[in-house]
């Protein structure tokens, strides 16, 4: 890496007012609360700005989680960012002249119920951002989506998984490398199927995230045969979760679906401590998989769950760790990584850096072309007048005109005795 490059991977890594709600408890997620509209309908649709002009800049800033309940989410996502921009800042400096320059600018999300993200999206339009990547909530999405869009800036969610964003009037500005729960879901309903389980009780988060998992992990595992004996909400100020297991467990259940955050870890000891139910038979998805370590006192051995993107293994994840020597966990970094590099090779294609350019080249530079898996070799065949299809580190992407992805990989995960995930299998899935 030239000195040059090293100088400009210094990133500032800002919490806004952070400061404010560092002690609040309050929970976000994937896809989390918020007050977001459910009915298109009823939405009146902002007007896109112009967005930002091409000056040989394109300056990417990130509104991911630094504090809150999804902050284990952030230090993969933050690194997977910076090594993007590393490595195309390396890549830039082999040829005689770069197209630009790319540069990064962290802010903080935190959770849903502060305004911390909607103040980080005021501060990187008044920096003339170009892309935004982020949020990890779609609940946090949905509180500053809107500004970005009136100003005309790109926004890309490695994380957002609700089907809301689908059809949501955003004028061609929001994108997402993660995919929409409609394909988690099925994915999780043929694990429970597959692992033997016939009749299945739901805990889930009362939020979009919540209900839009519950439905599509319902609808298909119904379809293939089984039975949702009991699907039970709870809110996110709730602290104890009795009554909501008790009722599952009546239904005489044989398999029981945690959808929610970190308030899982207070229900997973009463399940994991009940004796005629076995770990096997709890299943956990993105938004409460993680690695638990010493947090919980008793053993998740067993438990399994679900987790959309490529694993980060190998390669990739050894250049991660070049980047954050302490990650543990890797959950969206692909996804993360993939966001940025898809909107440099956009902006590279379309010959600037403005943030009109990367949302008009964002999808073509996804499908369609010749097949590239790194952004040198992608930047390489945009150069010699080649129409590309990148292929990320999380998966094939293949853009669709909502912004959605057509294609991923879904991680099937299982814990062993020290309450830490790893990969048994991956599944493909498709909208």
């Amino acid at each position: 890496m030239s000195t040059s490059t090293k100088a400009r991977s210094r990133k500032a890594i800002v919490t806004g007012a952070a400061f404010l709600a560092a002690g609040a408890l309050v929970l976000s997620g994937c896809a989390s609360s918020g007050e977001e509209p459910t009915d298109e309908e009823t939405k009146e649709a902002v007007v896109p700005g112009d967005g930002t002009t091409a000056d040989g800049v394109l300056r990417v800033g990130t509104i991911l989680p630094i504090t809150g309940s999804l902050a284990f989410l952030g230090p993969p996502e933050f690194a997977g960012v910076d090594l993007a921009e590393q490595e195309i800042n390396d890549y830039f400096a082999t040829l005689a002249e770069a197209p630009f320059e790319i540069t990064v600018e962290h802010r903080d999300s935190s959770d849903g119920e502060t305004d911390i993200a909607s103040q980080s999206a005021s501060e990187l339009v008044d920096l003339d951002t170009d892309v935004v990547i982020g949020a990890a909530s779609s609940g946090v999405s949905f509180s500053f989506v809107d500004q970005l869009i009136a100003a005309g800036v790109v926004q890309i969610s490695p994380a957002n998984t609700s089907p809301d964003f689908t059809t949501y009037a955003d004028g061609g500005f929001y994108w997402r490398t993660a995919p929409s729960d409609v394909i988690q879901g099925d994915a999780l309903a043929n694990h429970i199927l597959a692992s033997g389980g016939t009749s299945l009780g739901i805990i889930y988060v009362n939020d979009a995230y919540g209900e839009g998992l519950a439905k599509y992990t319902s609808e298909p595992f119904e379809a293939a045969g089984g039975t949702v004996a009991e699907s039970v909400a709870y809110n996110l100020n709730e602290t104890s979760f009795q009554s909501q297991i008790d009722t599952v467990l009546a239904a005489g259940v044989d398999s029981i679906a945690l959808i929610g955050f970190q308030e899982s870890l207070t229900m997973l000891p009463i399940l994991l401590n009940n004796e005629s139910f076995p770990a096997e038979s709890v299943y956990l998805v993105d938004g409460n998989l993680s690695n638990f370590g010493d947090d919980i006192d008793v053993s998740a051995e067993g438990l399994s769950g679900t987790l959309p993107g490529n694993p980060a293994a190998g390669d990739f994840r050894d250049r991660l760790l070049a980047i954050d020597p302490s990650l543990q966990d890797f959950s969206y970094a692909a996804e993360s990584y993939d966001a940025v590099i898809l909107s440099a090779l956009a902006a590279l294609q379309g010959g600037d850096d403005a943030s009109a350019t990367v949302k008009d080249n964002l999808q073509s530079v996804s499908e369609g072309g010749t097949k590239c898996t790194t952004f040198a070799e992608c930047a390489a065949l945009i150069e010699a007048g080649e129409d590309i299809d990148y292929d990320g580190a999380s998966g094939p992407i293949e853009f669709d005109e909502n912004g959605d992805p057509t294609q991923a990989m879904i991680g099937i995960y299982r814990y062993g005795a020290d309450n830490m995930y790893t990969l048994e299998t991956t599944v493909e899935g498709s909208l």
